[in-house]
């Protein structure tokens, strides 16, 4: 992708996070599940770190899927609206260089996070990384991710560990598993114009009233989606009714479609 069109869905993005309405945020795992979240009417759409590694038979949250990320990048990047992509804490890779190469690709934004297996990043570390791919891409909307709900660490520190990321150079802020209203207000306040942006655990509209400004469906819409089809099949096999579905030349033109 050239650098304008690119430089164009990244503004693009980075506005869905301040209008009148939370930035609702897909999760896909592949090209057909994003074609589907545009067909939809989703205004962009993220990946799901869970589902890339899953269908890849891989684990989560090991570092272990970067070149299965980049590929997926290359694919959704043909979208015609915003991707953001789900890169972990950066794969190992050095984050200038794959901050460089997402942009080419035409990604408009990532999620880093600072979870590391059953532990937390160092905090200068972390901000080192997100300084890092932030100075080589100044575009890209940066969500740093913070763990410590998610991996029931140091919750106290979530305020620091947020106020250091946004120091760092990024431009959101995700803490995953805060479902706490109370502290929802109190974060939203004290990040004041940088969005947060949380999982869809509580509903949209509550959400909504509580100042979230992104919220995303992570891994829930992979999850759904290998156990709606384990079901249809078992359905099918004990002559129970099966789920609805887009028929097959339906699916064939949503992904020609998609192909521009």
């Amino acid at each position: 992708m050239d650098a304008q069109a690119q430089a164009e869905k990244a503004r693009q993005f980075a506005n869905l996070h301040h209008t009148d309405e939370p930035l609702l945020l897909p999760n896909a795992w592949d090209f057909a599940s994003a074609a589907a979240f545009v067909r939809a009417g989703f205004s962009a759409v993220g990946t799901t770190s869970l589902g890339v590694a899953a269908s890849h038979g891989l684990s989560d949250a090991t570092g272990v899927t970067g070149s299965q990320t980049l590929a997926l990048a290359k694919s959704l990047a043909r979208l015609p609206i915003p991707v953001t992509v789900d890169i972990e804490a950066g794969f190992g890779m050095d984050p200038a260089e794959l901050a460089v190469e997402l942009t080419a690709i035409g990604i408009a934004g990532v999620n880093i996070e600072d979870g590391r297996g059953d532990h937390l990043a160092a905090l200068d570390g972390q901000c080192a990384l997100i300084s890092a791919f932030k100075g080589a891409a100044p575009n890209v909307f940066v969500n740093a991710r913070v763990d410590t709900y998610w991996l029931h660490l140091a919750t106290e520190d979530t305020t620091q560990r947020a106020l250091a990321y946004v120091d760092a150079g990024a431009d959101g802020v995700f803490v995953p598993g805060l479902r706490d209203e109370h502290l929802i207000e109190q974060l939203v306040t004290t990040l004041g114009q940088t969005p947060l942006n949380l999982l869809a655990e509580l509903s949209f509209q509550r959400l909504r009233e509580l100042g979230v400004r992104r919220v995303s469906t992570g891994s829930l819409p992979f999850r759904i989606a290998i156990t709606a089809a384990a079901s249809a099949v078992t359905a099918y096999a004990t002559g129970a009714p099966t789920p609805a579905a887009m028929s097959y030349d339906e699916a064939q033109a949503l992904i020609d479609h998609m192909n521009i």
